[in-house]
């Protein structure tokens, strides 16, 4: 028994543990680094959370490759299969990419943030496996994409699509082709299957999706806010960007 023991404290494993400490310890920073975006853009998965995914995933993937001086040396000719651990990390982290995922009404939000919290445990598989350059540009890409890209996707050509809301006197009724002309010469197009109409205290609600054919020369929301207060007949309106 005091000779099993002692195999914990021989050179060799100190030197394993080092090795897992070290891979753990590069893994948290990235972790954080590219959690920092996130923090920084005041999302609520921010740097710590991005830190224990990615050090945890780097933690359960590191350790396969020492089989040889697991319970002290005991068995060392014992196999594992790392392709396995990594499913097991892979699967467990989509659960929590499904917390940060949210949903109001056509609005989805979080989608980003899961994405990015399943790219930091691909950063930790790839630090426990020893593909210790691969991780860094892996971690350098992500915080990029998420801080660059929204802006060159800005700036490109694409149409974006507006949740509206209007809700009508009770002695008016509303027309369907009336509401469709007046948001096309506003550069908008009625999505026909996204109207839903409904009552409230007896007045008609209309809810529906307009799509700007181009979004530079649709006029915007603010402007569309300041015609609806004039519009004959609406007493109450909401005006909503859809993001997904």
């Amino acid at each position: 028994m005091l000779e099993q023991l002692t195999q914990y404290w021989s050179a060799s494993f100190l030197a394993a543990n080092a090795f897992i400490g070290l891979n753990l310890i590069g893994a948290l920073l990235l972790g954080m680094l590219v959690g920092y975006e996130r923090s920084y853009n005041g999302r609520a998965a921010g740097i710590r959370t991005y830190g224990l995914v990615c050090m945890a995933s780097t933690a359960l993937t590191v350790f396969v490759g020492q089989a040889p001086f697991w319970f002290g040396g005991a068995t060392p000719h014992m196999l594992a299969d790392p392709t396995r651990v990594v499913q097991g990390v892979v699967t467990g982290i989509g659960f929590l990419c499904a917390g940060v995922i949210m949903k109001d009404g056509m609005n989805i939000s979080g989608l980003t943030t899961a994405a990015s919290i399943w790219t930091a445990s691909a950063i930790g598989v790839l630090l426990g496996v020893g593909f210790y350059a691969a991780a860094l540009l892996l971690s350098l890409l992500c915080m990029l994409s998420m801080s660059l890209l929204h802006r060159v996707e800005a700036r490109l050509p694409g149409r974006s699509t507006l949740d509206v809301s209007l809700t009508f006197r009770a002695d008016f009724p509303p027309d369907y082709s009336t509401v469709v002309d007046i948001a096309a010469s506003r550069g908008y197009r009625l999505l026909h299957d996204s109207l839903s109409i409904s009552f409230g205290e007896g007045r008609p609600v209309w809810r529906f999706n307009v799509v700007a054919l181009d979004r530079a020369s649709a006029v915007s929301p603010a402007h569309l806010a300041d015609e609806m207060t004039a519009f004959e007949g609406v007493t109450c309106f909401s005006i909503l960007p859809v993001r997904n």
